[in-house]
């Protein structure tokens, strides 16, 4: 049988969220997410940072989060802004990013889509400086 049949033959998952790399692992749970709004908040041109310190005894490693909301657009925008806070998570939050803490990025209506990427990586430095004062 040829490769393109429908039983069950797939090319193996691909994994293109930092779910596992290195210490950093994916915020799945929405009571996660709320307790990260709870927590402190930093506004950039591009997002908005939200970080909690976990407190001792439960997971290790940086956690993080991706949302936009429907007012940054359709699902194709909504979709694309996430992914380049994604590739800016992983450029940024291995080396700045503290170990311990769940961060939520949270997309802004054209800005997170329209701002060159160097700018969106220094958006989110940024923040994390202000978030660990």
């Amino acid at each position: 049988m040829n490769g393109s049949s429908s039983q069950g033959m797939r090319p193996p998952a691909v994994s293109v969220c930092p779910k596992t790399s290195g210490q950093m692992q994916v915020l799945a749970k929405r009571a996660d997410f709320l307790k990260a709004a709870r927590a402190r908040k930093q506004g950039t041109s591009s997002m908005l940072v939200q970080a909690r310190k976990r407190p001792e005894g439960e997971a290790e490693g940086i956690r993080i989060g991706f949302t936009c909301s429907k007012k940054v657009g359709n699902a194709v925008a909504r979709n694309r802004a996430k992914r380049r806070l994604r590739e800016a998570a992983r450029a940024v939050l291995l080396d700045k990013g503290k170990p311990g803490w769940d961060y939520v990025l949270i997309g802004k209506k054209t800005d997170t889509i329209a701002r060159p990427f160097p700018l969106l990586i220094s958006d989110l430095e940024y923040a994390l400086r202000k978030l660990h004062k």
